[in-house]
């Protein structure tokens, strides 16, 4: 008796901090994203130049972005959609319970893993689907950010804790439906290009068979010593992905694999030695690579020279983002404006979906406000991630990532004095340079960052 009484308050205990995340991650601050017309953006390797064309009209406040009160000429309908087309994976609630635990949320603990869903999610965008494609109704989401936060969350926050305390749950229906997109498509290749779409946003359900799923995720993490309502750091995220992508069977992932930086070290034979690994008789071709590079951007705070490093990332067509944030606060870096990082948040707490149905709705799976946040404020510790299509395509990007770093240095050696070079030869800056044709044949060694050599070696 004494049992089941405990259980119960374990229960009522459960549905109320479930109920409460959902008010503290669910409200959203009635605030604009501002863009300048002025400076160029990039967006994951493409960069959108925005243009003003009638100082009397605004930007429609659909859009969750202003520029300068201007609407603009030029691109900015193509980067909105580009950045809506993105995947965006952020808090759940009322999942399926994760193993082990009493957990049916991630709320306050999973950023860093759905960060790194996001970055594992452009990958497969990329390997499936191309650069180019974009979601034809992205532009059709409506922006959560103008609306009221204050009734909208009470009442949200009220509905939740009634039904969590009946044990009833919301239905929703989707109102973008699978029969209904398909029916406007064109032709087989737009078809073929939403069959994947559905295909890889049901890889990261949250579900104990989801492929990329928060429960599969934590599960690797157990052999780091991690288990649900952790924090995860970013170089222990690139290897769990490294083990879900190892391990997931499906025969469409069977083409492409994930390396993760040796003490933040890439070492180019042993990524061809994964690209050109034995593959079944029907893929003669070399895999794909995500490339995961963890590294440590300054001491305690990130040093302010790499912000040259970490635009000429983000400006490579081979980038699939960063996996970073603030401090305790994870977020998916996947452009920038000026001095300003553009990203991803994940800390938005949205109710369970089940992708395991055919006709599930996808507009909680893309975000239509993208925000910006001073790289000033970055916290050092992030996980770099690349994608190449084959070692062509590696080699390729090894080039033009060593360009890049080589064009940095440069602008740090006239900028900077040379005792502060000397401080920067011991960085992942400069030593994916100059690592760049000894020993192995690599790039990315962080030498100061100790610390995240251990972390890393413990994947």
């Amino acid at each position: 008796m004494e049992a089941t009484g405990t259980d119960e308050v374990d229960k009522l205990k459960t549905k109320f901090i479930s109920a409460w995340n959902n008010m503290k991650y669910s409200w959203v601050l009635k605030t604009k994203t501002y863009f300048s017309r002025n400076s160029p953006v990039l967006l994951l390797g493409k960069c959108y130049h925005f243009k003003y064309e009638d100082e009397n009209k605004l930007l429609p406040a659909r859009s969750g972005c202003t520029i300068e009160d201007h609407i603009i000429a030029g691109n900015v309908e193509e980067f909105r959609k580009d950045f809506t087309s993105r995947i965006w994976l952020t808090y759940r609630e009322e999942f399926p319970q994760i193993e082990g635990s009493t957990l049916t949320t991630d709320c306050g603990w999973g950023c860093t893993l759905r960060t790194g869903q996001m970055l594992l999610a452009q990958g497969l965008i990329l390997h499936f689907l191309g650069r180019a494609w974009t979601w034809p109704d992205a532009l059709n989401i409506e922006n959560s950010d103008f609306e009221s936060w204050t009734s909208n969350t009470v009442k949200k926050f009220t509905a939740s804790f009634e039904a969590s305390l009946s044990e009833e749950r919301e239905l929703k229906t989707p109102t973008i439906s699978l029969k209904e997109t398909i029916g406007r498509y064109s032709d087989d290749h737009e078809m073929r290009n939403e069959i994947y779409h559905r295909k890889i946003i049901s890889w990261f359900g949250d579900s104990p068979l989801a492929l990329f799923g928060l429960h599969q995720l934590i599960e690797y993490g157990k052999k780091s010593g991690k288990k649900a309502g952790d924090w995860y750091g970013p170089a222990v995220v690139a290897h769990i992905l490294r083990k879900a992508v190892e391990e997931a069977r499906h025969p469409d992932l069977q083409g492409i694999t994930i390396y993760v930086a040796q003490d933040c070290t890439v070492y180019s034979s042993d990524v061809i030695d994964k690209q050109c690994a034995s593959m079944a008789s029907d893929h003669a071709d070399d895999k794909a690579v995500i490339i995961l590079v963890p590294v440590r951007l300054g001491g305690e705070r990130t040093n302010t020279d790499y912000l040259d490093f970490v635009k000429g990332i983000l400006s490579l067509e081979y980038c699939v983002g960063i996996i970073g944030g603030k401090p305790k606060q994870s977020y998916y870096f996947a452009g920038f404006q000026d001095d300003s990082l553009i990203y991803m948040d994940p800390h938005y707490c949205q109710s369970f979906v089940d992708v395991s149905i055919k006709d599930f709705p996808l507009e909680t799976f893309h975000c239509p406000s993208p925000k910006k946040m001073s790289f000033r404020k970055m916290d050092p510790s992030c996980t770099i991630g690349f994608y190449c299509r084959n070692v062509q395509d590696f080699k390729r990007a090894s080039e033009e990532i060593t360009k890049n770093l080589v064009l940095i240095c440069c602008i740090t050696r006239s900028s900077v004095s040379q005792q502060r070079i000397r401080v920067s030869m011991k960085t992942p800056l400069s030593e994916m340079v100059l690592r760049h044709m000894g020993g192995k044949g690599g790039w990315g060694r962080d030498a100061g960052a100790d610390h995240w050599a251990r972390e890393t070696r413990k994947g």
